[in-house]
């Protein structure tokens, strides 16, 4: 008997959720070192809780305004990307009862860009610059629209 838990765990009756979040780490997984930090700054989340939205085990649904951006961070391939989402749509019918609806992920409504921002000694200033560069872009885009 080996003394090394499995790296996973296999769930007997997975779920749809946990079905396309197993898609989904694995595909994160293939990927080089890093990826789930460069998808928690471009949600403008804590890498925390990218870890929960690619760990099958949590129940809580991967949002689907998420879904482009994480597709195009992740470089999806055309494989990848129709297995996900043949698993996500089996876990939200609903989602796939519109399917012009932009918060499928298949129009992305946003695009990641790359800055580079000075880095300040002080952790909550560095947070408020990054919101209002944010919330700038933000109300650009309405404007524009």
């Amino acid at each position: 008997m080996s003394a090394r838990p499995a790296a996973r765990t296999k769930l007997s009756d997975p779920g749809p959720i946990a079905a396309y979040k197993t898609v989904l780490r694995d595909c994160i997984d293939r990927r080089p070192a890093g990826m789930r930090a460069r998808i928690a700054v471009a949600l403008g989340k804590h890498k925390s809780f990218v870890s929960q939205l690619t760990n099958p085990i949590y129940p809580m649904p991967v949002p689907a305004r998420h879904l482009s951006t994480i597709f195009e961070i992740c470089h999806f391939s055309a494989e990848e990307r129709k297995s996900f989402l043949k698993a996500y749509t089996a876990a939200h019918p609903a989602r796939a009862a519109n399917p012009d609806s932009d918060d499928q992920g298949l129009h992305p409504r946003r695009k990641v860009l790359s800055l580079e921002m000075p880095v300040l000694r002080d952790q909550r200033k560095q947070r408020a610059l990054e919101n209002l560069v944010r919330q700038f872009v933000e109300r650009i885009a309405e404007l524009v629209e």
